[in-house]
Order: structure tokens, then C-alpha cells, then sequence
């Protein structure tokens, strides 16, 4: 069998323009986290004399929740699993808040220091996230 040179021009033209299209589709795409209404938890500091009151949910063994939060920020944690899980700073001394499961929940009081505090979950070593304090 022959091919022809003009149509596979035109089929390798439509095939670019279907793969160009969809790149520049602004608004109907996958947007994560950002396309859903704001949650309760923001990364943004309060207004100054405010306290800051977060919560980190804990859901399929992982961690949702701010990324950022000010010094001496509450912080609740709310456990959506049906397990226990903890929220412990790596250092083992900045902060280590253990939730039982079903529901269950827990606050601490963010770091005063500025910093970058990894954390993990002590009964679950796939569990990690990290609180950025500043």
C-alpha cells in the first residue's frame, strides 16, 4: 500500500492542533486545592493583634493543612482516619501532638522562632509535611 503524502500532512496537522489547543485552555482545567472554596486553614498571617487559629486535617495518612503559619500560632489537629497518628517535629522538641483516630483532635501552639520545621508522623514513617513559621 501507498501512502499519501498530502493526507498524512493534514492528519499530523490535526493531531498538532488538538495537543496545541488543550494547552492553552484557560479556567477548565484541573486546578488542585485552589479551585475549591478557601478552607478554614490560611497560609496568610492575621492582622497584627489577632491570634491565628489553624487546623492541619490528618486523611488517607497525610497531612492537609497550612504550609505557613505565624509565631506562637494555635494549631488544631483534626484526625479524619479511623488510626492514630501524631504530628511530631523531626527534632522531637518544637512540637509533638498526638490525635487518636475517628475524629479525634488535638491543638499546639506553633513555634515562636521563624524557621522551617519538618514533621512526621511517629506512628507512620510515610507520614510528612512541614511547617513553615513566619
Amino acid at each position: 500500500m501507498r501512502s499519501n503524502p498530502k493526507a498524512m500532512m493534514v492528519i499530523v496537522g490535526a493531531a498538532a492542533l488538538i495537543a496545541v489547543s488543550g494547552c492553552g485552555a484557560s479556567g477548565t482545567g484541573y486546578q488542585g486545592a485552589s479551585s475549591s472554596p478557601p478552607s478554614a486553614a490560611s497560609s496568610t498571617a492575621p492582622p497584627s493583634g489577632t491570634s491565628q487559629s489553624l487546623t492541619i486535617t490528618i486523611k488517607d495518612f497525610g497531612y492537609q493543612g497550612p504550609v505557613s503559619v505565624s509565631p506562637g500560632a494555635k494549631i488544631t489537629v483534626k484526625n479524619e482516619d479511623t488510626q492514630a497518628h501524631t504530628v511530631t517535629s523531626d527534632d522531637g522538641k518544637a512540637f509533638d501532638a498526638a490525635v487518636d483516630g475517628a475524629g479525634g483532635t488535638v491543638q499546639f501552639t506553633a513555634p515562636t522562632t521563624p524557621g522551617s520545621y519538618p514533621y512526621h508522623c511517629a506512628y507512620h514513617s510515610n507520614m510528612h509535611g512541614t511547617l513553615v513559621v513566619k
